[in-house]
């Protein structure tokens, strides 16, 4: 990552400029593909640089090294509690929106399906369609105090959730397990939605690449 903050500031990238290509950039820097995409991902999750499909990835924010040291730091540290807290709280809302499901709840619960397969399909991560489908969720949980929870820590969840989803074939697989909940909230088997849940944070909470 430090080579890429270095290759940016010796070629003057400004706020707004575009990186080239992770294949480019490589080649530029003399390392492999998957080196480079591992540190854009990182590299996005503290902030630096938004990945934006279609249109590549851009700088949002100057590139300092210490600023990204020690946000990469904090994030690292607070991995395991967020993964708690996110088990805690979803694992319950999916059962209670099993219970408490409406018609325009399970509505918008497939339109985030449908968004995230959509985005998949073209070659992206799914990650608006992933927000969206556990929003929907909480929402359908009806519950104004789990939801403020799950608020509080919106922030850190999408780093997570960037994290998982720039992993091969996650996407995909974060897909099926959406619909595997889905299925159990519309079924109103609260104990099967909240071990689909369940079962999906831990496969997604597997985002060693900002543990070390």
């Amino acid at each position: 990552m430090s080579q890429i903050q270095e290759w940016m500031a010796d070629n003057g990238l400004q706020v707004g400029d575009r990186l080239p290509p992770e294949r480019e950039l490589a080649t530029r820097l003399g390392v492999s593909r998957a080196t480079i995409s591992q540190a854009l991902v990182a590299m996005e999750v503290v902030g630096v640089v938004s990945v934006r499909h279609g249109d590549g990835v851009v700088l949002v924010e100057p590139a300092g090294s210490a600023k990204v040291v020690n946000a990469l730091r904090r994030h690292a540290q607070q991995l395991p509690e967020i993964i708690e807290a996110r088990d805690a709280l979803e694992t319950k809302l999916a059962a209670l929106a099993a219970q408490r499901r409406t018609d325009d709840d399970l509505a918008a619960i497939d339109e985030a399906l449908d968004v995230m397969e959509r985005d998949i399909a073209a070659g992206g991560r799914g990650v608006e369609g992933d927000e969206l489908f556990h929003a929907a969720v909480t929402a359908a949980g009806h519950s104004h105090l789990l939801a403020t929870l799950m608020g509080e820590i919106s922030d850190l969840v999408r780093e997570t959730r960037i994290e998982s989803l720039s992993q091969p074939e996650r996407p995909a697989n974060s897909l099926r397990a959406h619909r595997r909940i889905a299925d159990a909230i519309r079924d109103r088997d609260g104990t099967a939605a909240a071990t689909a849940m369940h079962d999906h944070i831990i496969m997604v909470s597997d985002v060693a690449l900002l543990k070390s």
